[in-house]
Order: C-alpha cells, then sequence, then structure tokens
C-alpha cells in the first residue's frame, strides 16, 4: 500500500493482524491450517511493510514482532528475579499421605484448606517476565537460579502473550510455565526427518528442549510448540487473590493457556481419586504427561509451609504416575565400552511403544544382574522407561520359552580392541584396561561435551565419530583446535553448523572447574564429588598438587575417589593433556570457590532415622542451603548427626566416636542463625 491517509492504513493494519492471529490459531494451535503458506506469507509481508511505512502502528502484540529476530551466536544468562521450584515427588498413595501430614504438623489448617490438582506435562519449564501487561524476557528454568535468556524463541510460541489481555495484574511478575510438544506435531518432525534421512528425535520432552534452545528463532517456530502457565511469582504489586485456583482463572483471563483437566478437591480422598481420572485419560491426552501436580489451594498456607532449601515448596508436589509396561521380545545382548572401559551389556529388542516412544534398547547394568534375572536372548520380557526416560528390562517371561533361548556370555576380551578384560575384586563390572581402545575415546569425548560436563552442543556420537575418522581429533583437547575450514571439508558440514559448532566449543571454555572435572572422566568423580572438589581446592592446579590425604579429607569423597583422583594425576598423559587444555584457554577456577557462606559453612552432617516434620530430602536441603555437607556414613571427618527415630548403627558409631548428636529441633535453630 502506497503512503496514504494514516485512518486507511490503520483499518488495513488491524484487518491484518485479525487475519494473520486467526491463521496463526488455526495452524499452531488447531492444528488444521486456513490458508496456505503462500497467503500467509503475502499477509505477513504487507503488515510488516506497512508497521514500516507507519512506525506508529507498530505495537509490541503485533504478529510481527513474534518473528523475525536474527540467530544468536550463544544465550546469555538470564538471573530469575524469584528461585523457581523443584517439587518433591510421591510415588504412591501412602507418600502422599505423609506429605500431607508433615505440612499438617507445621499448618494444622492444611487438612482443611482444600487442595488443587493439575496434570503435570512432561515439557521444558520456562520463566515470563512482564512488566506492565508487556513481556520482557523468557528464559529457561537452568539451575532454579539463573536461566539462559530464550525471549526471541519463546515469542514465536503462539501460545505466549506478548502483551496481557484484561486485568488487573501485577505492575512486575514471572509467569511460569512449560512448553511442550504436542505428540501430533512431534510425529509429524519425525515423519518428515525420516522423509529426509536425518535420525529421528528421541521424545516430544527432549526436543522441546532443544527447540527452545535453537540459535535462530525461525527453527524454533516451525517446531509449533505449545505452553501451559501454572504459576506466578509477584515481583512489584499485588495478586489480591486467596487461592491457587483463583491464580489459575486469572492466568487464563490474561490470555495464557492453562491445563484444562485443573481440579479442586476438599481433601486428599478427593485427590487420590482425581488422580485415578487423570491416569485412565493418559492414552487420550495430546501431550506427554508423567504425574499430576497437588497444592494446596489457600495461598496463605504457601507462605506459612514455605520453601525447603529456597527450591522445592512444601504446599506442593508431584505424584508421578506408575511407568508404562511394554512386552517384546530380546533379540540379542551387545556390549558398549564405555568411557572408563566398563563394559557394558545392552539389550537389542524387537522395536515396542513404551509411553509414547518407540524403545529398541534396553540398558542390563552388568552380567552379574543378567544371571541374577536369568534373563536369556530370544526371551520375551517386560520393559519399562525407567523414570519415564532410560529403558530398563523387568524381567523375563518364562512361561513363554520355546527352548531356543540362549544365556549370556561375558566376553573375555573387548570387542572394541581385543584387548583382555579385567574384573576388578569386589566389583561387578569386567573393564577393557587399554587407554588407546577406540570405544572408550569415542565414549570419553562424547562425555566430555556432554551436558553437565562442557556442555559443548551439537557434539553427539555421529559427529565425535566423524571427526575421530577424519583424523581431526584423537582426544578431548584437540576439539580446541578446530576450525571452521577443517570441518567445512567434511561431509554433512555446512558454513553455519560448522560456525555454530566452534562456536559451541569456545563457549564450553568458560565451565567451571566442577564441570571440567566430571567432563574428565576419572573414574568414580560424578558431578557431585567433582563439585566437593572443586569447591574444596578452588583450582585445577591445587588439586593437582593435593596428596592423596588431602582428597581424602574432603567431606564426602572417600579413599577410593582420593585414590582415582590420585592416580588420574599421576599419570604423564593426563597431565600433558591438561596443559593442553590449559593453553587452550579452559577455566581452572571454580567461581565462588570459597563455598556457600552460611551457619554450617565446612560442616558435615549425617541423617539418620525418620524426623518428626522434614524429609531426608528437605532436611538435606536445608543443610545445603547453609552451606553444609550431608554425607552418607559417619567417620572422623563426620562434624554432626542429625538423629530421628529408629535411628540405628549410624548413631551408635557417632556416640562411640564422640561426634555431636542433635535432633531436629536443633538442626532448625542452627539453620535459621544468622552468620
Amino acid at each position: 500500500m502506497s503512503a496514504g491517509s494514516g485512518a486507511q492504513a490503520a483499518r488495513r493494519v488491524a484487518a491484518l493482524r485479525t487475519q494473520i492471529d486467526r491463521a496463526n490459531h488455526a495452524y499452531y494451535i488447531e492444528d488444521a491450517p486456513e490458508i496456505s503458506d503462500a497467503e500467509y506469507d503475502r499477509l505477513f509481508r504487507e503488515l510488516k511493510q506497512l508497521e514500516d511505512e507507519y512506525p506508529d502502528l507498530k505495537t509490541p502484540d503485533s504478529p510481527t514482532q513474534r518473528v523475525g529476530a536474527p540467530p544468536a551466536s550463544a544465550f546469555t544468562k538470564h538471573p530469575h528475579l524469584r528461585p523457581m521450584f523443584s517439587l518433591a515427588n510421591a510415588f504412591d498413595t501412602d507418600e502422599l499421605g505423609e506429605w500431607e501430614a508433615r505440612n499438617a504438623r507445621l499448618a494444622p489448617a492444611v487438612r482443611n484448606a482444600g487442595y488443587v490438582t493439575e496434570i503435570k506435562i512432561d515439557g521444558a519449564a520456562v520463566s515470563l517476565t512482564y512488566a506492565k501487561g508487556r513481556l520482557v524476557t523468557g528464559a529457561t528454568r537452568g539451575n532454579g537460579v539463573v536461566g539462559e535468556d530464550i525471549t526471541a524463541n519463546l515469542k514465536t510460541i503462539a501460545d505466549v502473550p506478548l502483551v496481557l489481555k484484561g486485568g488487573p495484574h501485577p505492575t512486575v511478575m514471572e509467569v511460569r510455565g512449560e512448553v511442550y510438544f504436542p505428540l501430533t506435531s512431534f510425529a509429524r518432525l519425525n515423519r518428515q526427518r525420516e522423509a529426509d534421512g536425518e535420525p529421528l528425535y528421541a521424545n516430544p520432552r527432549n526436543t522441546a528442549a532443544g527447540s527452545l534452545r535453537q540459535l535462530d528463532p525461525a527453527i524454533t517456530r516451525k517446531r509449533r510448540l505449545r505452553l501451559f502457565a501454572f504459576h506466578v511469582e509477584v515481583i512489584t504489586g499485588s495478586l489480591g487473590f486467596a487461592s491457587q485456583w483463583e491464580v489459575l482463572d486469572a492466568l487464563e483471563a490474561w490470555g495464557f493457556p492453562v491445563e484444562a483437566h485443573r481440579a479442586r478437591s476438599e481433601d486428599l480422598a478427593g485427590v487420590i481419586e482425581k488422580i485415578s481420572e487423570y491416569e485412565a485419560l493418559l492414552a487420550t491426552l495430546p501431550f506427554e504427561a508423567d504425574g499430576v501436580v497437588v497444592k494446596v489451594d489457600r495461598l496463605a498456607l504457601h507462605e506459612e509451609l514455605g520453601i525447603i532449601g529456597g527450591r522445592e515448596p512444601r504446599w506442593a508436589i508431584a505424584r508421578k504416575f506408575a511407568p508404562e509396561v511394554a512386552v517384546t521380545r530380546l533379540r540379542d545382548i551387545k556390549i558398549n565400552v564405555g568411557r572408563t572401559g566398563a563394559l557394558n551389556p545392552y539389550a537389542v529388542l524387537e522395536p515396542v511403544e513404551v509411553g509414547g516412544v518407540t524403545v529398541t534398547n534396553a540398558t542390563l547394568h552388568n552380567d552379574q544382574l543378567i544371571a541374577q534375572k536369568d534373563i536369556r536372548i530370544g526371551d520375551w520380557v517386560e520393559v519399562v522407561r525407567a523414570g519415564e526416560v532410560i529403558p530398563q528390562i523387568l524381567g523375563p517371561i518364562p512361561e513363554r520359552r520355546d527352548g531356543s533361548e540362549q544365556p549370556f556370555q561375558m566376553p573375555t576380551a573387548c570387542p572394541a580392541c581385543g584387548t583382555p578384560t579385567e574384573r576388578p575384586p569386589d566389583e561387578v563390572m569386567r573393564y577393557c584396561p587399554n587407554v588407546s581402545c577406540p570405544g572408550r575415546i569415542l565414549e570419553g569425548i562424547v562425555h566430555f561435551a556432554s551436558g553437565g560436563a562442557m556442555d559443548i552442543r551439537g557434539l553427539g556420537y555421529e559427529r565425535v565419530r566423524q571427526l575421530l575418522d577424519a583424523g581431526l581429533i584423537e582426544n578431548v583437547g584437540d576439539l580446541y583446535q578446530l576450525s571452521v575450514d577443517r570441518l567445512v571439508s567434511l561431509e554433512r558440514f555446512a558454513d553455519q553448523s560448522a560456525t555454530q559448532l566452534v562456536e559451541a566449543i569456545a563457549a564450553s571454555k568458560r565451565q567451571p572447574l566442577s564441570a571440567l572435572l566430571f567432563a574428565l572422566g576419572i573414574r568414580h568423580v560424578g558431578k557431585q564429588s567433582a563439585q566437593l572438589l572443586a569447591e574444596r581446592f578452588q583450582t585445577m592446579d591445587r588439586l593437582r598438587h593435593a596428596s592423596r590425604e588431602e582428597s581424602s579429607d574432603v567431606p564426602g569423597i572417600g579413599p577410593t575417589i582420593a585414590d582415582a583422583v590420585a592416580g588420574f594425576f599421576r599419570d604423564p598423559k593426563n597431565l600433558r593433556l591438561l596443559d593442553s587444555l590449559e593453553r587452550a584457554g579452559l577455566s581452572m577456577e571454580e567461581p565462588g570457590a570459597a563455598g556457600k557462606a552460611g551457619p554450617l559453612s565446612g560442616k558435615s552432617y549425617v541423617l539418620t532415622g525418620t524426623l518428626p516434620t522434614l524429609s531426608r530430602s528437605e532436611a538435606t536441603k536445608l543443610i545445603e542451603a547453609a552451606g553444609g555437607k550431608v554425607i552418607g556414613s559417619v567417620g572422623k571427618k563426620t562434624h554432626c548427626v542429625v538423629a530421628g527415630e529408629s535411628a540405628g548403627s549410624k548413631l551408635d558409631k557417632a556416640r562411640a566416636l564422640g561426634i555431636e548428636v542433635i535432633d531436629e529441633a536443633m538442626l532448625l535453630r542452627r539453620v535459621n542463625q544468622r552468620s
């Protein structure tokens, strides 16, 4: 439209927005497109042209504001104004009852306050910050305190209001929600990937999370993600509501989708009845769900019950659904060589759908477990997705055997390199001792790049195998010598994908010492022990020169881990690798290395028995939030034992060693002290 009257342009802009909003709703929400892509593009271009010509007509809620952001080179960190919660889990009715009983001891009115139940969507948690009704930022959950700014990607999701409807609403607030992949959209995406010869995505939850972290918002937009909102954190202003139910009503009035099956119950018996109804609905839901969130309805009790360790609300719990079990045939048992050389048997299954995901492999842990369960090649077996993620075999179905089944024999030579394997004393695993084993090298580099370690996006098995086969890398240090020019010479590497990988590798240099220690794959050193070592020694150099005894003295680090760490630093090959990583610019320090300040800083606690009001996980989080550490066994390094009812041998050992023993009340007093 040429420059004409402003009034005429305003009318046309309004009409175009109505058409485009309706088309977006039909395409993304109803999954029933009303107009062709070409017609949509024509309308969109016309609207953008008019808004460029008449800048006063451009508003924050215009469809043009959902798209158009350039691809990012990396995501910036986003501190949440309020921490994002993580919920405790209940796996049966008894645990729900225990949760209510603990709450009732703190606030007796809980039993008469009513509950709200919502189906727990299996997606990716996000936080949306609104100021005066307008979307300001959107972020991933991250560690609950700091996430990543993915505002441009979240704006592409039609369910996310750019400007809130109605009112009133708090001046500044964070709206918490779950972004998910509808099952129909996920199936469509995988069909397209199959047609294009690309590997299929494993499940909707992980794919939703990955879609939110695309550097190009246009890719996120194509994924047709959805959102449910479920919680509001008021920063300035007030809600003016008395119940969680009113909060959900308000979210809906402001333009957010909320879970349609939400319900109110007068008491826990009503909640349990409602959960049974939800379980019956599972197969018909258009999204993946893994449980029911139960919340105390009365908001005043939320304040009274409080938060455990700043992260886990006492007033809410997730009642997890029982995992789905499927039956299929075990075709074979194969061996994967892990990064430490461990030989890990896994089952090759006839494809079977479990919880909406096609399963072809399942973990078998070790040969002793296979023998204990009497699992044989050719058996019909029961398969479950443990925690709704990792497929496992519950056991065989002996009555379906026909005599053709074969017992499994663990190989005595490494299937990856042929080296004779070893089984250390008192261990169930067999190991390949060859540090140059190609299987170990592959797994080690993949582990190094994984989330929780160096978090190098886009560097999975296929990419690592390709780089190894091409001779571009031999160890993790070589990753930091890769360049775009070297990568684009490889098949399936274009300029953009090569640039993204090089940038992701460069970004990993900022990972803290704890992540690097975990990434190095030191035997017995997991995430928690890596964190403990990093907090104690603060720098790689100090840890490198620490004695075995100094490492062993760290609460939570026993002699086994200390021996493994000392052995790692004795190996000249490992020292050369560390030197090359330091020269490449990797961080060798732990941020905030002085540790958490608090009344329990530097002290180690052991929990034993049943505490009056706190669960084991609640007490652990309280101690850690106050700067202390919770360890599993009583020893000379233990500062204090917290004992409840039916305390056992740990209490006896503490008394024998002269270690201080306190009860829950004393623990709460100490935690609440101000240093």
